[in-house]
């Protein structure tokens, strides 16, 4: 076991005060010599590429105390890793929880503890250079050895290390070990909401550099005018003279010496005329050249790509070069299904490419820093950062005081370490907008000397923390997950401060919902400048099963207790890097270009802040019915920042309230062939809806009844169909149509559908106390009367919870028609006391596992709900059941399409029913569906993906009504306007059999 003891850094030399990449030496292999990359030290670096040197391949040893068990075999264990992903101890997830006892600064005597050892070979060592090993990421506690001889310790998983070993190593071969315990006092810092797992999880590599350095610089823009003056200030080891230049494409812009002003630090500065300065939607970077030059002739050339890039807050309002702004971001984890937090620098790309594509400007570093390289990626793609360092003490809500640490004065260096290591480390990054203290730690003293040395080493970026609420010393003022109504209120009286909302919107399975109206809002006020969707990605962990299928496990499936169960599976994107439905809203909600109509004029509005619309195009359909369309594409031209432009759509011969006029706005890369969807835009109008095709028309005959003589079924035969009845209860047990089976049980009214993450609250609270999810439903009457030209069923039933008084008395009524055709007429009457939100109010119908193909028109491609549907659009559209199925890791209602005229579902040889809302009470013709291969009862049984099982019957959901998504997992209830309530109900929907011509 390691000692705890309190918080001390004096062993670990660096402090990473240069950039680790700095002088680019470069180890090859475990077989060759520390050399010196001269091509790679002369110019532009890209650093996403693979020239880091991986350390450690496997550890050679671990405690026989993880998991009870000594594993013998590493053939599996690669680096960087961490080894719970390895099968080498278990995981725990805890969202807020410590794992152990709550007893700073002790943690347990069972302590995981992994060694890691590798033989380097170093070639011949000069007199006038050090050896530095630097460390990226070790989880929580490591102590370094060369060749037996301790070279220090660090703590900080996410923080960055660096040991001068020049005393230790030799020519030759060298003995590097490195000694990980899983906990430490540093744990109580750092109780973030992820899995509990540790080793080494970045990058370890060594470099090797002339005792006579820089050894940090620090480089900062301000405005003057036009113009940017670029200052540089030095901190050098030894004799060594300093120059530096900047060059634009390889050109030279501006080049200066440095001034000393006082022992070991040299300052300067440049003014670049005619700048181009940095911002997300142009992210251009200079080229930094600081050149070393030593008494005995030698040089080194440090490269950095620099972005002109100075962030103030004048009048309230946080400005990037002057210019106003708003962050449209996610908070983002480092996590891979398979290896945890030991991330690739290509799965953290394509994050970031994934988020450009999807309207996303930028991202919090929830909550600890990142790989040096993610900061390197957000100057280059262009992304704005809230750098959050290393700090979360949540678990001590537990004990009653989450202040506990943040209040104590002994714990201020373990704190003020934490910013310091980070503002060092990154404070160089155009990226960088806002620095953050940490996260849901409470407040206290160690936050306000937090701020001061961030101030110190940084002054000219503004600070920011969640939990110093009243703005004690933070220049931007954070809100977690406030209403919207909330948000309105604090942007109608702002404290005099930019406002970020850091979390809200959570992302948990299907949702979240209400993005819209929240976007309303942070548009709406200028002092609210970011909001921070929660999260980027679901934290699962995916095991592949004997089958072949894939689950992602989440807390309790390792035998883990206490856990939070699912709560870590809460992202817009699932763990293989797809997006889910709710990217897809939030990138229409964050488009940068709005279109808005009235009648034929067309408003274009820029949303950008630093960029015209050249780049833009936008493609024009204005169709009057599904098959009859014109379309056309047209710039809308250097349309300025938050400017708008109007255009005529011409003149047509029908009335625009019967057009329905469709504008995909897309964005022209660097080459005019690369071309991306930034959103779409509908005008309000509706063209007549069409209906599929194909039935033949019938001659209406009279409809024949068919009952045997003690039998209970009654068979009905209209047109081509022939129904089923049971007499004695009016329900329908069959329905057959050109001798395919069109459904196969009763029509259901319902009030349930497959629960949701977002409605757990809702669920917890309101809906299993009384027992809305075993509702059951008794007939209690029957009558039937026939005509030759239609059959009319009308029955009285009850829809009830049991043990309660909770129900609905249903007055059901079926219709056959002479054609075949059916309809169904619902009302309800509400009984008891119950009256808040339910689920759904609708039909459902069991249909055959062949009719599997899905034809409506309504809002689509994709899945939508009330308050998720900006992404959608209307249509005709296609699709199989298969393609309506949405993989949330923890399966849950999915599927639903909502703001449809009419639906159908037919078979391989085009025989099926299509269904259309008859005219309700409240004249809406709109209706919801979802068509599942599985039952609502299979859905809330699975836990996992694999547990999904499809049934030789189908399931079809016609919905009066649908509630809200929300995002009340963690986060806002569903809005009013989308909460549908237990009451009174009437509805009506006609569904009509027919065979479409293929």
């Amino acid at each position: 076991m390691i000692e705890s003891r309190p918080w001390e850094n004096s062993d670990i030399t660096g402090m990473h005060r240069l950039p680790a990449h700095a002088y680019f030496f470069r180890y090859d292999g475990a077989d060759e010599a520390l050399s010196f990359d001269r091509e790679r030290s002369t110019g532009f670096i890209n650093l996403v590429g693979s020239w880091y040197f991986k350390l450690f391949d496997r550890p050679e040893r671990v405690s026989p105390k993880i998991h009870g068990e000594l594993h013998t075999s590493w053939d599996t264990v690669t680096v960087p890793h961490m080894w719970q992903f390895d099968g080498f101890g278990s995981l725990h997830y805890t969202d807020e929880g410590y794992p152990f006892f709550v007893d700073p600064p002790r943690v347990p005597a069972d302590n995981p503890t992994g060694v890691y050892q590798r033989v380097v070979t170093i070639g011949k060592l000069a007199a006038g250079e050090d050896i530095i090993i630097h460390i990226d990421g070790v989880e929580s506690y490591a102590e370094v050895f060369v060749n037996g001889i301790f070279q220090g310790l660090t703590k900080g998983s996410r923080l960055t290390a660096e040991f001068n070993i020049t005393d230790a190593v030799r020519a030759g071969k060298n003995l590097v070990s490195i000694r990980v315990v899983q906990y430490s006092d540093a744990t109580y810092l750092e109780d973030q909401d992820m899995w509990w797992a540790c080793g080494i999880f970045r990058d370890i590599y060594i470099t090797r550099r002339p005792k006579a350095h820089v050894r940090d610089f620090h480089l900062w823009t301000e405005r003057s005018g036009s113009d940017a003056v670029v200052n540089l200030n030095v901190w050098k080891d030894a004799d060594v003279d300093v120059t530096w230049r900047i060059l634009s494409e390889g050109n030279l812009i501006a080049q200066s010496a440095l001034h000393a002003h006082g022992e070991g630090a040299w300052s300067s500065s440049v003014t670049i005329t005619h700048p181009r300065w940095w911002n997300p939607e142009d992210p251009y970077l200079y080229t930094v050249l600081i050149e070393e030059s030593r008494p005995d002739g030698s040089t080194t050339v440090i490269p950095h790509r620099l972005g002109l890039a100075s962030y103030t807050i004048e009048g309230g309002r946080l400005l990037l070069n002057g210019v106003y702004f708003k962050m449209h971001g996610v908070n983002r984890h480092d996590f891979d299904p398979q290896r945890g937090r030991a991330v690739s620098m290509d799965r953290v790309r394509r994050d970031l490419g994934m988020m450009k594509a999807h309207n996303i400007n930028a991202v919090r570093t929830a909550h600890y820093p990142n790989d040096p390289r993610f900061y390197e990626l957000c100057d280059e793609l262009g992304f704005f950062v809230v750098a959050e360092t290393d700090l979360e003490t949540h678990g001590f809500v537990a004990t009653g005081n989450i202040s506990q640490l943040s209040d104590d004065p002994a714990w201020e260096k373990a704190y003020v370490d934490r910013i310091e290591r980070h503002v060092l480390a990154q404070r160089n990054h155009a990226s960088i907008a806002v620095w953050s203290l940490g996260n849901e730690s409470g407040y206290g003293c160690n936050f306000r000397a937090m701020y001061a040395r961030a101030k110190e080493l940084d002054p000219h970026r503004p600070v920011m923390y969640e939990e110093d609420r009243n703005a004690d010393v933070v220049d931007i003022i954070s809100t977690m997950y406030s209403r919207v109504s909330q948000m309105d209120d604090m942007g109608r009286y702002p404290m005099g401060k930019p406002r970020i909302l850091c979390e809200y919107g959570h992302a948990m399975g299907n949702g979240p919902g209400g993005l819209a109206e929240y976007q309303a809002v942070i548009d709406r006020w200028d002092s609210i400048q970011g909001h921070f969707l929660w999260e980027w990605n679901d934290h699962g962990v995916e095991r592949v099963n004997p089958d072949g299928t894939r689950d992602y496990l989440y807390g309790g499936d390792f035998g883990d207790y206490p856990n939070n169960g699912n709560f870590c599976i809460d992202g817009l994107v699932f763990p293989w890097q797809e997006p889910s439905p709710g990217l897809i809203e939030y990138k229409q909600v964050l488009c940068p270009v709005k279109i808005s109509f009235d009648g034929d004029r067309m408003t274009v509005s820029n949303k950008r802040y630093f960029t015209d619309l050249s780049d833009v195009t936008l493609h024009v359909d204005i169709a009057s019915s599904p098959s009859d369309s014109q379309s056309f594409s047209m710039r809308p031209g250097a349309i300025a920042p938050q400017e708008s432009r109007v255009f005529s759509l011409g003149a047509d011969s029908r009335p625009w309230e019967e057009l329905l006029v469709t504008v995909t706005v897309s964005a022209h890369g660097r080459a005019e062939d690369d071309e991306h969807v930034l959103g779409r835009f509908q005008s309000p109008g509706r063209y007549p809806p069409d209906v599929p095709d194909g039935r033949d028309d019938v001659a209406r005959a009279p409809i024949r009844v068919e009952r045997a003589e003690n039998s209970a079924d009654m068979r009905v035969l209209a047109g081509e169909s022939t129904f089923t009845f049971d007499a004695i209860s009016g329900a329908i047990t069959s329905w057959e149509y050109r001798g395919s089976q069109l459904i196969g049980a009763d029509i259901e009214v319902g009030i349930w559908s497959p629960l949701i993450d977002n409605h757990h609250t809702e669920f917890n609270q309101l809906w299993k106390p009384n027992l809305l999810d075993a509702m059951q439903t008794s007939p209690r009457s029957a009558s039937f009367t026939v005509t030759s030209h239609k059959v009319v069923v009308e029955m009285h039933r009850v829809l009830a919870a049991p043990s309660t008084d909770i129900g609905f008395d249903l007055a059901m009524t079926y219709v056959v028609s002479d054609t075949g055709e059916l309809s169904v007429s619902v009302s309800g009457a509400r009984r008891g006391h119950y009256t808040q939100v339910i689920p759904r109010i609708g039909l459902t119908l069991t249909i055959p596992h062949d009719m599997d193909r899905i034809e409506w028109l309504g809002l689509g491609p994709g899945e939508s709900y009330p308050d998720s549907r900006t992404a959608q659009i209307y249509g005709q559209w296609r699709a199989t059941v298969d393609d309506m199925y949405t993989p949330y890791v923890v399966p849950q209602n999915y599927g639903n399409r909502t703001g449809t005229t009419w639906v159908a579902v037919t078979n391989a040889h085009g025989v099926g029913l299509l269904a259309r809302r008859l005219e309700p009470v409240d004249a809406s013709t709109d209706f919801d569906f979802s068509v599942w291969p599985y039952t609502c009862a299979d859905i809330d049984r699975a836990t996992h993906l694999s547990e999904l099982e499809k049934r030789d019957v189908g399931t079809l959901n016609l919905n009066h009504a649908v509630l809200g998504l929300g995002s009340n997992s963690w986060g806002s209830e569903v809005l009013d306007s989308y909460r549908i309530r237990f009451e009174d109900f009437a509805f009506s929907f006609a569904l009509r059999p027919f065979q479409q011509h293929r």
